[in-house]
């Protein structure tokens, strides 16, 4: 499905669509056009499609979530509107069946998160290449586009030169700005001038925290588990990631958007943990009553309410010492986050052209 070399580029030039960006949204599109018939190229800068795709799979390659509907609906946040008609046609479930078509079985992992059974994503990705090729779709690699000349064909640097393609239509599939040494590095937005463009922002991220010499020496590098999370009207249980610059995972991600938010309007953002979400406030207090003896605090945390290696360093952190055995503080351990990071570290990011007559895929 690549170009070769020596082959000639007037042939590439009659495209009922061209695709830029050989990311899932651009395979996506080209296989829904393909299948009615449209005869399609997807062009990509990279020279291998689907770089961060691949680099996902890493993780486990987290396909879809299995929750009810309208909760997964509401982590699109204020673009829930916009997106309802177009999750209610091709949702979680039919991402699963698309999957199954392609060879590629998945399961409900115990967060409700939906992945392939052997955690992969190259097969998938074969699999999805072998099905475009059959339907005629054209895949260009290491061609960077660079927007419109004046007849309004598209500018390419290829292998080869500059050159130039022209289509009936064209879906602008080039990610946001996150990962740019795999391809989506937001340089897209130079042949966009004059329209306007909402700036790239982290989203699904990590921040900054402002750890203790001590416990960022300890704990770098530890999970955290079971822990509740709350910040404004949300409320979540999950587990995240201790870093030496703060925190990351996939609870921390889930409220990436409105803690971010927060920091840009305010300059820092609470969030609360509650180390003992399974709980109540009244068992764990009555639970820390009993007499501690001779004990360390340590070890009277660790025996009678199960805190101990990073949650209890947590409660150091967020907690005065007059704290450490208040039941109601260890259930909202303040944790002050300073800045969200770096736009290249984020799962993906927030930004695009705002125009109405323009959509970002």
């Amino acid at each position: 499905m690549t170009a070769q070399p020596n082959q000639s580029y007037e042939s590439i030039m009659q495209y009922d669509v061209v695709i830029i960006g050989a990311g899932p949204a651009g395979l996506m599109a080209a296989e829904v056009l393909g299948q009615s018939g449209r005869r399609v190229a997807v062009f990509d800068a990279m020279p291998s499609p689907a770089r961060k795709f691949l680099r996902a799979g890493i993780g486990g390659l987290n396909l879809t979530h299995s929750e009810p509907f309208d909760a997964f609906l509401g982590r699109f946040g204020d673009r829930a509107a916009v997106l309802a008609r177009s999750l209610r046609t091709f949702g979680p479930q039919q991402v699963r069946d698309w999957a199954a078509s392609l060879g590629v079985e998945t399961f409900v992992g115990s967060s409700g998160r939906v992945f392939p059974t052997d955690f992969k994503a190259a097969p998938l990705l074969r699999a999805w290449l072998r099905r475009l090729g059959g339907l005629g779709v054209r895949l260009f690699t290491r061609h960077r586009w660079q927007g419109w000349d004046q007849t309004g064909a598209h500018r390419f640097i290829a292998p080869t030169g500059e050159i130039r393609v022209t289509a009936r239509a064209a879906i602008l599939a080039l990610g946001g700005a996150s990962w740019p040494r795999l391809g989506s590095d937001g340089t897209w937005t130079q042949a966009l001038d004059g329209l306007p463009l909402a700036p790239f922002r982290p989203a699904n991220c990590g921040f900054d925290v402002e750890w203790s010499p001590h416990f960022r020496q300890r704990f770098a590098g530890a999970p955290v588990k079971a822990v509740g999370l709350e910040f404004g009207d949300r409320k979540l249980k999950g587990e995240f990631v201790i870093t030496d610059t703060g925190i990351e995972g996939s609870a921390v991600y889930a409220l990436s958007a409105p803690l971010r938010d927060a920091i840009e309007n305010h300059g820092q953002a609470v969030l609360r943990l509650d180390l003992k979400p399974d709980w109540s406030t009244e068992k764990l207090a009555a639970a820390l009553a009993r007499p501690q003896g001779s004990r360390s605090l340590a070890n009277h945390l660790e025996r009678q309410a199960g805190l101990k290696g990073v949650a209890a360093g947590l409660a150091r952190e967020g907690l005065p010492p007059a704290s450490l055995t208040d039941a109601a503080s260890l259930k909202a351990v303040p944790l002050v986050l300073k800045s969200p990071r770096p736009l290249a570290e984020a799962i993906s990011t927030a930004g695009d052209c705002a125009s109405t007559r323009w959509m970002k895929i």
